[in-house]
């Protein structure tokens, strides 16, 4: 896994931007993650974000229950809520954690796609320092999410905007992850992980996560299941179902885990914050031909395609 200083892609010639998408092309094909440095985003910002979600999460669950959500939904997904090793087709128990959850806070104008897609965003009036930080954190991510969209599509050797030209008005997705202790939810049951193996569904996933032993692991065909390098400066990005299929499997969609928490730590809590971009909703998701793209897949509506994958991890 790869760290990719932004920098002299944003600034440098087009040598240094030459060798910057190479780079990123052999990393997508092998695990499908990367770390991305150079993003500008502050350290401080995240932290605050942090600061506040936590002084939710531990409210007493009677009061997070008025936000409560279902998956794809804007609020608060509780523990049992979801199990990510459905869109693997593996039965497994619930994950380890609680969420909040948002998504765009712009209304589509089509009573369908809203009907689908938008809900104004929920954020507890327990804590209304989170909403501002929110909404400047997803700022930051939807420029970011830009460049590397624009970079892809160069990794790709196709035009600037083949990607971004399909995010005018994405849906996109931003979790705010909490795995507790297990002092807070008890020894795992066997097969239990704080989040289940899976693949993510849309275009890139943007990570900002934090160390522990019960941290985030990656798959690779070469070496199995292994614990994901960690920098606190850089951005864990990787690549998800519908990119995957539009590169024509040349890209990896990134398969991942996170661990259950320790019993030689039973006291380590985590919390992620997990940027998923999306498209605009009934984009056309084709494969790019070869000699870029390795196979081929019909071309799938990005929304229904993401609708089924967020039913499949449902914990009805």
């Amino acid at each position: 896994m790869p760290t990719i200083d932004l920098r002299p892609w944003l600034s440098g010639g087009p040598e240094a931007r030459a060798r910057i998408a190479r780079t990123v092309d052999e990393a997508l094909q092998s695990a499908g993650f990367l770390l991305v440095t150079g993003h500008g985003v502050d350290p401080g910002l995240r932290a605050r974000i942090r600061a506040s979600a936590r002084a939710f999460f531990t409210l007493p669950e009677s009061v997070k229950r008025r936000y409560a959500a279902k998956v794809g939904g804007r609020g608060w997904l509780g523990p049992g809520a979801e199990a990510n090793g459905y869109a693997e087709g593996t039965e497994t128990p619930p994950d380890l954690k609680e969420s909040l959850t948002f998504a765009t806070h712009e209304p589509f104008g089509d009573p369908a796609v809203d009907a689908q897609w938008y809900a104004p965003n929920v954020f507890p009036a327990e804590v209304p320092e989170l909403r501002p930080l929110c909404e400047e954190y997803l700022a930051r991510m939807a420029g970011l999410e830009n460049e590397l969209l624009t970079l892809l599509g160069q990794a790709l050797g196709l035009e600037p905007d083949f990607f971004t030209r399909h995010m005018a008005h994405p849906t996109y997705g931003f979790n705010i992850n909490w795995y507790p202790g297990r002092d807070v939810v008890g020894v795992p049951e066997p097969g239990q992980f704080r989040i289940g193996p899976h693949t993510d569904f849309g275009t890139v996933t943007i990570l900002d996560r934090q160390a522990g032993r019960g941290g985030l692991q990656v798959y690779t065909d070469e070496g199995g299941w292994e614990d994901a390098p960690y920098d606190p400066d850089a951005f864990t990005v990787n690549i998800g179902d519908l990119m995957a299929r539009w590169t024509g499997d040349r890209w990896r969609s990134g398969r991942h885990r996170v661990l259950p928490p320790s019993a030689q730590a039973p006291t380590e809590e985590l919390m992620s914050l997990v940027y998923f971009g999306e498209c605009t909703p009934g984009t056309r998701v084709e494969s790019v031909p070869a000699p870029v793209g390795r196979g081929a897949y019909a071309p799938v509506d990005s929304h229904v395609y993401l609708r089924e994958k967020l039913d499949s991890i449902a914990v009805e």
